[in-house]
């Protein structure tokens, strides 16, 4: 978590997690879910809006845009890095 979406995380920029077995692949969907009820901590209208990120917030998965690589139903493969970056600055 970058740009400011870690102060929703305790201000925790990396977590490293495991992710629980389930019968089908995870996906960014199921991810952004067990994010919202597993790590973040406050404010979950600054960070998620319905089923994926609010509007601002970068989604990088292995340093390429998500958009790229199918936004919300790519599968999620080990060791996969995901990279949240707000871009959003209040002034």
């Amino acid at each position: 978590f970058r740009g400011g979406a870690e102060l929703l995380f305790d201000g925790v920029k990396k977590h490293q997690v495991t992710l629980p077995c389930q019968p089908e692949p995870w996906d960014i969907r199921s991810l952004l879910k067990w994010i919202k009820q597993n790590l973040l901590k406050e404010r979950p209208e600054l960070f998620m809006q319905g089923e994926s990120v609010r509007p601002g917030i970068l989604v990088l998965i292995n340093d390429a845009d998500w958009e790229l690589m199918g936004e919300l139903d790519y599968k999620l493969q080990d060791q996969d890095n995901v990279l949240f970056i707000s871009t959003l600055h209040g002034g």
